[in-house]
């Protein structure tokens, strides 16, 4: 069957701890993203975002982009890469510059930035995004495109985020093992706010708070801008781990319990609902799905106050009036919103992607929000015929098949 001709594509990779994702969308002329194919695969190469198993987090993505590719009936070259992790860290940071001809040009911006990254960290650290926050002329505040106006002294107010140079490296390292060459490593955080953000909410201050298998990423907006993000160690496999050792039985088995019957609000799940259960060595069992919530309760409010408490240390609790945005395959179990919004005592909704058509699978879940951000973040980053580079033909697949026998022989 020949290729179909189709133009403009990017590829995202979502390289999560339970599951890798990955997906191709065309980017559209009036600027949305078409997505044309997905693929996914268990991972279980990955330990809370880093790489603790190389082989099995190479296995996952091959398997995961072969899908992908299969249903786009295209060929992936390049993608744009998730990356999380405890290792993540990040600040604010202040940058000045001279104007050097009274009107400010990119070139000024540019050495305010830079400026703004030369902040001290330990050798082992890399920078993955100084994203500007607000441009100060003279004093004059709150100015988002200085280029052009006229002043004497620049200030650029950015937001830096860095992580471990080894585990950055590792993660690239599975990828190119795949013979994928990586556009960008983009952060979690910011890939899922993309997808699921509304330009109000971020204008008037909001949470983006994506749960994945094994970290839970939180990125607060306000005045349009990124102020803070954070990573906690706390996510979905703690409840699977709950359940599992509530009622005896391998965590394969409840995590197919707690997608299946799992509710986050006792009240939700009727006592005579019953679920049979298989244990370790014995008999099959049955147990009430309300016992199965009253175990699933207590782990997602634990998470949702260790958010607010983060948020609470950051100072960003009070200034946060659109509440908080939930995404990630976590919190799609009946019951996350209300119980969240008990919590937080703010505005809580469930967060799907934006500016994304096509498969409805993809454009309806939260689960895929930080694939499709990956998508719609790549869109604003592309280099000039990158995307066209992910068409396929003779030409690149023998490429491709070059690559993997250099990298196994």
């Amino acid at each position: 069957m020949a290729k179909r001709e189709v133009r403009n594509l990017l590829v995202g990779l979502d390289i999560g701890t339970t599951k890798c994702v990955a997906v191709i969308g065309q980017v559209m002329p009036e600027g949305g993203v078409d997505i044309v194919g997905h693929g996914e695969h268990a991972s279980r190469g990955l330990n809370r975002g880093e790489v603790v198993n190389i082989d099995a987090t190479v296995q996952a993505i091959r398997r995961a982009v072969e899908n992908a590719e299969h249903m786009a009936n295209c060929r992936a070259q390049s993608v744009y890469v998730g990356l999380s992790g405890q290792h993540i860290q990040s600040g604010n940071s202040l940058g000045l510059a001279a104007i050097r001809q009274r009107e400010v040009t990119d070139r000024d911006v540019d050495a305010a930035i830079e400026t703004a990254k030369a902040i001290p960290m330990p050798a082992d650290r890399r920078i993955l995004h100084v994203i500007p926050q607000e441009f100060v002329i003279d004093g004059q505040r709150g100015i988002q495109d200085p280029v052009g106006q006229y002043g004497v002294r620049l200030e650029a107010n950015v937001h830096v985020i860095h992580g471990s140079s080894s585990s950055i490296q590792n993660l690239s390292k599975c990828v190119e093992a795949c013979g994928l060459r990586v556009d960008r490593l983009i952060l979690q955080h910011l890939a899922a706010a993309e997808a699921v953000l509304l330009p109000d909410e971020r204008e008037a201050g909001v949470v983006s708070l994506d749960i994945g298998g094994g970290t839970s990423d939180i990125a607060v907006f306000k005045g349009g801008a990124i102020r803070h993000t954070a990573v906690l160690p706390v996510a979905g496999n703690h409840v699977t781990n709950d359940v599992a050792m509530a009622f005896r039985i391998p965590a394969q088995q409840a995590e197919e319990i707690k997608i299946q019957f799992g509710c986050a609000l006792p009240q939700l799940a009727a006592a005579h609902e019953e679920i049979e259960i298989r244990g370790v060595g014995e008999g099959s069992r049955r147990l009430s799905r309300l016992t199965l919530a009253e175990v699933v309760r207590p782990r997602y409010e634990e998470l949702f106050r260790f958010v607010r408490k983060e948020l609470q240390r950051s100072g960003w609790y009070e200034a946060i009036p659109a509440g908080v945005v939930l995404s990630g395959a976590a919190v799609q179990m009946p019951g996350v919103a209300d119980l969240a919004e008990e919590v937080f005592e703010l505005p809580v909704r469930i967060g799907v992607p934006q500016q994304v058509t096509g498969i409805d699978e993809v454009v309806g879940s939260p689960a895929y929000a930080t694939a499709a951000g990956l998508l719609l973040y790549g869109r604003h980053a592309q280099p000039r015929n990158d995307a066209a580079r992910n068409s396929g033909g003779a030409g690149f697949a023998l490429q491709r098949i070059g690559e993997w026998l250099k990298g196994n022989f």
